[in-house]
Parts: C-alpha cells; structure tokens; sequence
C-alpha cells in the first residue's frame, strides 16, 4: 500500500510541530529579571530572518541601517518609511519564535507626536510585527507615552543617536553620564519595554542597565547590558568598508560569495556548466 505523504499525515515531519513560543514584551522582562542574555540581530528579507529565527535570535530588528547596508547610503537618513513597512512584511512573515521590532525612520519620530503614533500603528497593521524602536531618550517622553497607550509596544534608543548624525557632528562615543542616564530613565518611565544603548564606555553601559528595571540592549556598550545588538551583515562578514570597533565577525559571507561566483563564470567560460547532470 502507498504511504499517505499527504499534508497531515504522519509521514509528514512538521505536520504535528508546534510552532515555538513567541518572544515577547513580557518574556524578554523575564529574561532580564531571571539574569538571561537577550540576542539581537538586523534583518531586511525574508530568508534572513527565516535563519536567524530558526537560530534562536530573540530579536530581529528591521532596522533604518537598511539604507547603509542594503541601498549603499552613507547615513540612515533616506530611508522612507514605505520601505520600512516593505522591509518589515519580509521578515514578520518569516519569523516563528523572534520578536520583530521596526525602526520609526527619520523624520517620523522627530515630526508631530500623532505622526508617530499613526506611522507605529501601521508598522503593526500592514507588517504583523509586533514593536518599534524609537531614537531618543527624555526628549522623546511624551512620544513615547503616546506611542504606548495607542498600543505599540516601544524600544527606546539612547546614547549615539544615527538619525542625529548632524547634528552631533559624526559618529563618537558618548560620554555625558549624566543625560544617558536620564534618558534611560524617561524612557523607562513613558513605558518603553527595552532601552537600546548604542556607542558609550562599558562603565556607562552598566550604569544604565543598573539605572533602569527594563532590558538594556546595547551595541558598541560594553559586556554588562542585558542583551547585544549588531548588523547582521557586519556579524557576518557581508559587509564593506569601514567596521566598527564593537563588531566581532563570526563569519566571511562575502568571501564565500566571491569564491562561488568566481567558480560559476569560470565554469561558463570553460563550457563545464551545464553539464550531463543540470541537463534535461
């Protein structure tokens, strides 16, 4: 008798899986609470985030640094948020277990506070991912409040700021103790569930985590925050130009391409591809 490989049937490997518990707001504050390290990567495209989901990341951030490393930009700046919400639909549909969590791009969280809340709304409606993430600190407070009590569930972002790039003159370590603190804090208490915090000295990393109840999720922060964040791309090794001090590379995916398509044209030009087997 034939096997029942139908949908369904037993035969069928994933037909009795259930899908993994989803990371939440409330799972990553157990986490916190329970002294677990939180992960957090980038993606922009559906089999990135398929792989890193299946990898266990907790986090996948469909970030504004899509336009420097996707679009080849030189800042964050351009990316609109029509792209963001394209971007984001890519990867909520591909992840099972990750938190999906969506950068408001510039100038959606600096332009009047019912445009955020709007621009998070639809992040939520059109992408099913489920929070955004918000650059600023007490500046931000009543956006993020308001953000919040629409229903959005927020990622504060302190410490250096990319959409400020501008204004602070470049990308430097921020060192002013005394307003990242104050920052973390307002946002904690506008009812952010997480504080990212990019670009300042380990001490001041810790500071932070220790300031707040929230999870801290730091990049270019020092090892004392209760999660880290990098750019996929940078993690591993599909990236060009400059790289940052904070990036450790686990990978060299853009030599592996290299070395592939490398042999792909040699192939071609040899007239070994197609060959007998890749033939009808």
């Amino acid at each position: 008798m034939a096997k029942n490989n139908s949908p369904g049937s037993q035969s069928d490997p994933k037909s009795n899986s259930k899908p993994p518990p989803r990371v939440t707001t409330r799972r990553l504050q157990k986490m916190r609470d329970d002294g677990k390290r939180i992960s957090m990567l980038t993606a922009y495209d559906f089999p990135t985030a398929e792989v890193l989901d299946e990898a266990g990341i907790d986090i996948l951030l469909v970030g504004d640094s899509l336009g420097m490393v996707v679009q080849g930009r030189e800042t964050t700046l351009s990316v609109t948020m029509d792209q963001i919400l394209y971007h984001a639909e890519m990867v909520a549909r591909a992840a099972k277990r990750s938190m999906v969590l969506v950068d408001l791009p510039f100038p959606e969280g600096q332009l009047e506070i019912s445009r955020s809340v709007q621009s998070s709304a639809r992040v939520l409606q059109e992408t099913t991912a489920h929070a955004v993430k918000l650059e600023g600190g007490a500046e931000q407070a009543k956006r993020i409040a308001a953000i919040v009590t629409a229903g959005v569930p927020v990622m504060a972002h302190v410490g250096l700021r990319p959409q400020n790039i501008h204004v602070d003159g470049g990308y430097r370590v921020q060192r002013d103790l005394e307003t990242l603190l104050a920052d973390a804090k307002a946002a904690e208490d506008a009812g952010a569930f997480a504080v990212l915090v990019e670009c300042v000295p380990s001490e001041i990393g810790q500071a932070i985590t220790d300031a707040v109840s929230v999870p801290t999720i730091g990049i270019g922060a020092g090892p004392h925050t209760t999660g880290q964040v990098l750019v996929t791309h940078d993690m591993i090794g599909f990236n060009s130009g400059y790289l940052p001090k904070f990036v450790r590379q686990w990978g060299d995916v853009r030599q592996a391409i290299h070395s592939a398509a490398t042999q792909y044209a040699h192939s071609i030009e040899d007239a070994s591809f197609p060959g007998e087997d890749e033939s009808f």
